[in-house]
């Protein structure tokens, strides 16, 4: 089990994105539209810059919905590999069977 902290840590900037995820965007495109004068797309990422650290959305760590385990991740599922086989062998995951040849 992950530390309870990295999990609530990871949790607060979830919810961070979601809230500056629009304006994220918006400025976003300003600063990638080739379009548009430099010093508006220079502006445009200087208010990025701006918003708190924790709005990016790549800081945001995928982690297993029952342990919090950051690694071995499968995103179809939202577990880590570890409880996957366990979850899987008790045979409550349905369509996923543990093959042997």
């Amino acid at each position: 089990m992950a530390k309870l902290s990295s999990i609530n840590k990871n949790e607060r900037r979830k919810k961070l994105v979601a809230q500056y995820a629009a304006k994220y965007e918006k400025l976003k495109a300003i600063a990638n539209d080739e379009t548009l004068d430099e010093t508006e797309r220079l502006v445009a990422r200087l208010k990025m810059a701006e918003l708190p650290r924790n709005a990016n959305p790549t800081r945001v760590r995928n982690r297993c919905a029952t342990t919090g385990r950051p690694r071995g991740y499968y995103r179809k599922f939202g577990i880590n590999r570890i409880e996957l086989r366990d979850l899987g062998n008790k045979g409550l995951i349905p369509g996923l069977t543990k093959s042997s040849w």
